[in-house]
């Protein structure tokens, strides 16, 4: 009888845990395509917000602009995302994108950094070739000439 009515239980605290919920998909709903691009924007925009921009400023909040390149708000975006949260794989596939995205575009501008870089250093290089040697260095090497001698 115990195990009847512990069996019982079980199986109403497990139906009780599952949901059954539906959301209704929003009017408005963003494509997976757009959302997508959307998502990438706002990690670079929140990337960025530790970096110094051109005029030297910090904690720039970049979220308006990207709502503003989508002509959407914050409300649309939010019930997007929800949406999309509550059907994992779709959310998962669009976040897969977004991941792949950011590497490559990590891949990219690491390339073309590194090749400043060596610009850079290429350019400092020339001007320690080009450099003419100051009084005090010409008395150095005079001086080091007379010791070997």
């Amino acid at each position: 009888m115990k195990k009847i009515i512990y069996t019982i239980l079980v199986f109403i605290v497990a139906s009780a845990c599952t949901s059954n919920t539906i959301y209704k998909k929003p009017d408005n709903l963003i494509s997976k395509k757009v959302m997508a691009d959307i998502l990438t924007d706002m990690y670079l925009a929140e990337g960025a917000r530790s970096v110094h921009n051109k005029d030297l400023e910090r904690s720039v909040d970049y979220m308006p602009l990207v709502y503003e390149k989508y002509q959407i708000d914050s409300i649309r975006f939010a019930e997007s995302n929800f949406y999309y949260t509550t059907k994992i794989d779709d959310y998962e596939a669009i976040l897969k994108t977004v991941d792949n995205r950011l590497k490559e575009m990590k891949i990219k501008y690491d390339a073309i950094a590194k090749k400043e870089d060596s610009i850079r250093r290429g350019k400092l290089n020339e001007k320690k070739i080009l450099k003419k040697p100051t009084l005090e260095e010409k008395k150095q090497r005079k001086f080091e000439e007379e010791e070997e001698y």
